[in-house]
């Protein structure tokens, strides 16, 4: 990610479960907003209590921002016939920090490769579209340690420039936590930079 783009898609809540069926195999899919790999263990394992005679539950994962990781699971399915499919609607939505699975029971006609890909893709597809997309802002924190005396000159700079407080511990020394925009963390690090007394890192 270049300095310019510092905004991000992701989806902002649990997609509700959608149906499709394949020749009487039904695919229930899912999207989840994710931060790591442990959530994903959980949410896989929920769904397989949840759908208890599902033969497979199939996903993929994506996350990072700079560094993107991302997982295709086939969850004994043949190689590259569920996980990479639903990798592939992720890469198309262009969103990160996302969970997609698929959960297939099997409805007694084999489907072939070529019917499983398209399958465990379309049900994916339904699970995105399904979900509220929304753009986020990648923020860099900084901390600012001044004394008291100079809590009107920062506090103006916070007004002025709009900056999120993220916390605050204010006595005879003062110390902030703020939020900046990723791409304007340079130019609000030169002005408080410039305020004789005021701390950043």
């Amino acid at each position: 990610m270049d300095e310019l783009t510092d905004t991000y898609k992701t989806i902002a809540k649990p997609s509700e479960d959608i149906l499709f069926k394949e020749k009487k195999s039904k695919f229930f899919g899912y999207a989840f907003p994710v931060k790591n790999e442990d959530e994903i263990k959980t949410i896989i394992e929920t769904l397989k209590k949840k759908h208890p005679s599902a033969n497979h539950v199939c996903y993929a994962w994506q996350m990072g921002i700079d560094q993107l990781n991302y997982r295709a699971n086939d969850d004994g399915e043949p190689n590259n016939s569920a996980g990479m499919p639903i990798y592939g609607q992720i890469q198309s939505f262009e969103v990160t920090n996302v969970l997609v699975a698929v959960a297939r029971v099997f409805g007694g006609t084999k489907l072939g490769v070529g019917g499983l890909i398209s399958a465990y893709k379309m049900a994916a597809k339904l699970a995105l579209e399904n979900s509220k997309i929304v753009e986020k802002i990648v923020q860099k924190q900084f901390k600012l340690n001044f004394e008291y005396a100079q809590m009107d000159v920062v506090m103006r700079v916070i007004k002025q420039k709009n900056l999120l407080i993220i916390s605050q511990k204010m006595e005879m020394d003062c110390e902030l936590i703020i939020a900046v925009r990723k791409r304007d963390a340079e130019q609000i690090k030169t002005l408080f930079v410039g305020i004789y007394g005021v701390e950043i890192n």
